[in-house]
């Protein structure tokens, strides 16, 4: 009865709704007032007991890794400045246990083939898969609320929520029945399916529960357009020979890959952020908002 210790992030993506900010920068790195995307899933992560966390990365990704790594001349320069609190914070960041590991995903072959990557690491153990840029704000945090539900059912569990009908063409969508508050069986799931043929408006957001059986479909799975992998088609194939769960998270979804979604994210966090919060709600109710 193995426990959820592993997470993948797929973070090899371009960000090209961001150029020009990602030119350069992974759409990963975008702070929320001061904390950039991937550490509030990484924090999310934490929250649900997981201790490995495994990084999928492309080039110009390389600012992630110095991101959760020691920082020798920044410490040392706000120790001699007596920045002590600041200097905690740099510290520990993320708990002394956790296990950050990197591997690179020489071509962009779709998230499925980022999740297959990750397979030498994660063996023959269930494990999460966080999309940095759905920033997911519930209490307890979504990963633990889906790590709580894969405890109870041991199988795959894969993060929903309702979408208008006319957006169902940029989701996953799935095809489920109801089993238990916030849970329902999947029957079916189709990538990105046109409003008038998609099964429900249930969509799966970018949070993922897998058992490592996942990994034979993908292995298995044809190439979709553009010739990437998509884990739709390996959680659809996985269908086949297991139970897979939808589960409908307690919690609000900023899509941080959309310009709006980025926004609306920064005004919420900016107004209970508690050093400049106050302040920011006050300018903003100055401005009519």
């Amino acid at each position: 009865m193995k426990k959820v210790r592993k997470a993948v992030f797929p973070v090899a993506g371009m960000g090209t709704r961001f150029l020009p900010a990602t030119k350069a920068s992974p759409k990963e790195m975008l702070p929320i007032v001061d904390k950039p995307l991937i550490q509030f899933a990484v924090e999310e992560a934490v929250a649900a007991g997981i201790t490995d966390m495994v990084f999928v990365t492309g080039r110009s990704k390389r600012s992630i890794e110095d991101h959760f790594d020691k920082a020798y001349e920044l410490e040392s320069e706000l120790a001699a400045r007596g920045k002590d609190e600041m200097l905690e914070f740099v510290r520990n960041m993320i708990p002394k246990n956790i296990n950050c590991i990197y591997i690179r995903q020489a071509e962009a072959l779709g998230l499925g083939h980022a999740v297959l990557c990750a397979k030498p690491v994660i063996g023959d153990e269930p494990f999460a898969v966080l999309l940095a840029d759905d920033l997911l704000d519930g209490q307890p945090p979504v990963m633990k609320q889906m790590t709580d539900t894969y405890d109870y059912y041991r199988c795959s569990v894969l993060g929903v929520q309702d979408v208008p009908r006319a957006d169902t063409r940029s989701y996953g969508i799935v095809d489920a029945r109801r089993v238990a508050e916030r849970v329902e069986q999947v029957n079916a799931i189709v990538e990105k399916p046109k409003p008038e043929e998609a099964p429900s408006t249930l969509a799966v957001v970018g949070r993922y529960i897998l058992t490592p059986r996942i990994f034979h479909h993908l292995e298995n799975i044809k190439p979709g357009a553009g010739g990437e992998i998509q884990l739709t088609d390996g959680i659809a194939s996985l269908l086949n020979e297991e139970q897979v769960l939808a589960y409908r998270y307690a919690g609000t979804r900023y899509d941080c890959g959309s310009k709006l979604g980025y926004l609306q994210a920064t005004v919420v966090f900016g107004q209970r952020h508690p050093e400049v919060g106050a302040d920011f709600d006050n300018y903003l109710k100055s401005l009519g908002a």
